[in-house]
């Protein structure tokens, strides 16, 4: 009974070490930081089961001020988002991108529309109306994704330990994809950082 009771107790406290938290820097070429970067891992052995991704963010791409918001917004594979329009004037949302094609016909104040993204990658969002409106949807399939912030920062929380793969995407990637390199994760928290070669920002 004794060793039983030891081994339960060493595997509570083993269970919390098997993860950890990470933290990339987003960078561009001249260093500076990038913000709306979307970092994720993915774990080599896979998604652990009955892991979803918890969000502390809505899953809501507003009309606003003539601009969507916010301008990048990730949501699980799978997800509702919602498209209220809170403007006095009309908005005709639509994307023609691969993981996601669809259109919201004319709509005015205070209405809203809603569509299911069901394949991950990044989706581009257009107003058929206002040339100036651009924001992205990018659908993940892993639980552990984030946004970097003005600092360029991201921290993905509770990654399972061991080897797992970075991807990082930005709306102003030269490349077609995500930028990817394997990562060794620890149950210590790891700071990284990631240097992207973007495109010019365009006004907004």
């Amino acid at each position: 009974m004794k060793a039983i009771a030891l081994g339960l107790a060493a595997a509570l406290l083993a269970g919390p070490a098997l993860a950890g938290d990470i933290t990339v820097d987003v960078r561009d070429a001249a260093g500076k930081p990038v913000t709306n970067a979307v970092v994720m891992v993915k774990p080599a052995g896979g998604v652990p089961a009955g892991r979803p991704m918890r969000v502390s963010w809505p899953m809501v791409m507003a009309q606003q001020n003539i601009q969507f918001s916010p301008y990048v917004l990730i949501v699980p594979l799978g997800s509702s988002v919602s498209f209220p329009n809170k403007d006095k004037v009309r908005h005709h949302v639509y994307s023609f991108s691969a993981p996601k094609t669809f259109e919201l016909k004319l709509y005015g104040k205070d209405e809203s529309r809603a569509v299911i993204f069901d394949k991950p990658g990044a989706v581009s969002l257009g107003c058929n109306i206002h040339d100036s409106m651009i924001a992205f949807i990018y659908v993940t399939d892993t639980p552990f994704a984030m946004k970097s912030g003005i600092d360029g920062a991201a921290t993905v929380q509770d990654v399972p330990a061991g080897a797992a793969q970075l991807s990082v995407w930005h709306p102003n990637l030269k490349a077609r994809g995500p930028m990817s390199r394997p990562l060794a994760v620890t149950a210590a928290a790891q700071r990284t950082t990631i240097t992207l070669d973007l495109r010019p920002s365009l006004p907004r």
